[in-house]
């Protein structure tokens, strides 16, 4: 058996080396590609890493079976799938091999000589290199258009983030197609261009030095900087603890002496890092549970210290050319648990964040005051931070939500920017149509940011702000041209009442969970046009059962209720969408459209078992149908509107949002019925 993806065939994947990354790439892989027969080998010539190894992956195997992340068969299949071997001819035939050896241009370079007189020219070659540029890396290579560095993040079979970093000789339609294959496999893709170090790394190694500057400067311990760094810069564990959790002192040391190479020579391994390799002790960090009690100034110099560091190091980033604002917002949200810099600036000011890094700057020769940051704050404009990609394929646009780390959820800042692309859509005269979908393979639209729902205190600011997220599902609805929505998974709340608004509705096929309209776990009802469209796509009674018990529906079922046009094979959904969108506005296909104008309605709903949910609230959204259905579906998104801001007045909504945000979603909220 093999895998077909994009022109690719995939009939076996190998891995080099064993040691602390190599086994979680090969579960990452065994777990996608076990179902398609796709064996996966582990090569090392230490027999010992390889034992190591194949017990590491084993283990956390069955860990996710008795967590029921795997099913018994699924996991002991994923165990099978894997081989460990010292035998490279067991690398014979590989379609795809990823190297994950030890950081050294020399070995590096040895691994692939030897893998090039294996494999054929088709195969594909990838290091996980963390910092040396592929140019380098495959400078012996005959061939080196089938090359690039894909570097995974600890731990790799679990961080979602990839950088993908080609050559400059690296074949362009082979590096698009493996941003695509990576995003299908369930990671988050960026690509990066080719520096020491690449996008993440510097900044990663750069908040370790900072942190190590604030110590050696005696603006606090190790313990201290590590706990204000939480609070500073959102990192989950300070730089410190990581060094701890994943044994990365040798590599940061070695990846900051080069970074004074190849960026500037700010970056340097610090005294106290030298002092920490030879003692071999660990730092000392707050313990688990812990709670440290920081002076006040002390706190402001480190949080000061770090901030400006983070800011410095992400400005420079995107000065390089070698990433943009958006990519590298995402990637370190994705890949260490930081809160994105540039939307940290934005809350702290242009100008503030800018004096911030000069100071640094001034005490910390030759750190660089960013272009970038120096422009936006002489511009007195935040960031622009996009969340919208679009891809023209010939006459059709394609538009793809992308907020991974909230599965695409909405606020009104993405409502802002996709208003803007669908007007610059609807007036570009050689775009036709338009296909829109989320990124990834889990979700379409998840819903609204809740922090942006729990932000609503008053009836009036319900209003207005359910009017303001309505505006671009009627941009889309009313544009004139189709607009042909692709479920590349589910789509709740918001993402169901943005989905509604297009043309049709593609989803990908198999989904047991594909939409919903949810809002009522919540205390409150949908605002974005739910009330109103969702009973005109699949009926009253179908379509107020939904709204009214919150439970989602499988794909099949969409299919059968109307609401869906049809399920597609998650591979070919895109491509599917983009056909069928040009087809419908060349007029070869004619597809059924909502009633815009008043339903027939009942006096009343039917009797309906809601459960532990709100009476209140099922009050209001049987009066948000009822009432705003009889009318037109203008009329009736401005009623959904004022019924939204009923809900404002119950005690039930504050209760159902504030037990989201403490509980979490599969916490029954206690409403009172008030």
């Amino acid at each position: 058996m093999a895998f077909e993806f994009q022109g690719l065939s995939i009939g076996k994947i190998g891995v080099v080396g064993s040691g602390q990354i190599g086994p979680d790439i090969a579960l990452h892989f065994s777990k996608v590609f076990h179902k398609y027969g796709v064996p996966v080998v582990v090569v090392d010539v230490v027999q010992e890493a390889l034992d190591k190894g194949q017990a590491k992956l084993k283990k956390k195997v069955e860990k996710g079976m008795k967590a029921g992340a795997f099913s018994p068969e699924m996991g002991e299949a994923m165990i099978k799938g894997v081989t460990f071997t010292q035998d490279y001819e067991q690398l014979r035939g590989a379609d795809f091999i990823v190297e994950a050896a030890t950081e050294g241009l020399e070995l590096k370079q040895k691994i692939f000589t030897q893998i090039e007189q294996l494999c054929g020219e088709h195969t594909i070659l990838a290091s996980n290199s963390s910092h040396l540029e592929p140019e380098i890396i495959f400078e012996p290579l005959k061939n080196r258009a089938r090359t690039m560095v894909i570097h995974y993040f600890f731990p790799a079979e679990r961080n979602p983030m990839v950088e993908i970093i080609p050559g400059k000789d690296t074949d362009s339609k082979l590096t698009h197609t493996m941003m695509i294959l990576y995003e299908h496999i369930g990671k988050v893709p960026i690509r990066v261009g080719s520096r020491y170090g690449y996008a993440v790394d510097p900044i990663f190694e750069g908040m370790f030095l900072a942190s190590a500057l604030c110590v050696e400067e005696g603006l606090g311990t190790t313990k201290e900087v590590d706990w204000v760094a939480r609070e500073a810069t959102g990192m989950t564990v300070g730089s410190f603890t990581a060094m701890n959790l994943t044994g990365g002192n040798p590599l940061t040391d070695h990846g900051l002496e080069g970074e004074g190479q190849a960026i500037h020579s700010w970056f340097r391994s610090p005294q106290l890092m030298k002092d920490a390799l030879a003692s071999g002790q660990p730092w000392d960090v707050p313990a688990r549970g812990e709670k440290l009690e920081v002076p006040a100034e002390k706190k402001e110099k480190i949080t000061r210290a770090l901030r400006a560091a983070y800011f410095g190091l992400a400005g420079e980033m995107v000065d390089s050319g070698i990433t943009n604002i958006a990519d590298l917002e995402m990637a370190l949200e994705t890949a260490l648990d930081m809160t994105p810099p540039f939307r940290l600036m934005n809350q702290l000011g242009l100008n503030e964040s800018l004096q911030m890094v000069e100071e640094y700057a001034q005490a910390h020769p030759p750190f660089p005051v960013p272009e970038c940051i120096k422009k936006q704050a002489a511009a007195a404009k935040p960031f622009e931070i996009p969340f919208i990609q679009r891809h023209d394929i010939d006459d059709v646009a394609w538009l793809r939500v992308r907020r991974p780390k909230v599965l695409n959820a909405l606020n009104q800042e993405v409502f802002r920017q996709l208003k803007q692309h669908f007007e610059t859509i609807r007036d570009d005269d050689q775009i036709q149509a338009a296909v829109l979908s989320g990124f990834g393979t889990k979700a379409f639209v998840s819903g609204a940011d809740i922090n942006f729902l729990a932000e609503i205190k008053t009836p009036e600011q319900a209003y207005e702000t359910t009017m303001e997220s309505k505006e671009a599902g009627e941009i889309i609805a009313d544009m004139g041209k189709p607009v042909v929505c692709a479920l590349n998974g589910f789509a709740l709340g918001g993402g169901l009442e943005l989905a509604m608004c297009c043309t049709t509705i593609l989803v990908k096929k198999g989904l047991k969970m594909a939409a919903g309209q949810p809002e009522v776990n919540l205390g409150i009802i949908p605002g974005a046009g739910g009330t109103q469209r969702l009973p005109r796509w699949v009926g009253i009674e179908k379509g107020a059962q939904m709204l009214r018990t919150g439970r989602p529906i499988s794909s099949a079922q969409g299919v059968e209720m109307g609401l869906f046009q049809r399920e597609v094979n998650g591979i070919n959904l895109i491509e599917t969408a983009v056909n069928l969108a040009r087809d419908i506005a060349k007029g070869k296909v004619t597809l059924r459209s909502i009633a815009e104008g008043p339903m027939q309605m009942p006096e009343a709903l039917p009797e309906l078992d809601i459960g532990h949910l709100s009476k209140a609230i099922d009050q209001i959204v049987c009066r948000a149908i009822l009432e705003g259905c009889a009318q037109s579906i203008p009329e009736g998104l401005k009623f959904e509107s004022q019924m939204f801001g009923e809900c404002v007045k119950t005690k039930d909504m504050k209760i159902g949002l504030d037990n989201f945000l403490q509980n979490g979603p599969r916490s029954p909220a206690p409403f009172v019925h008030e």
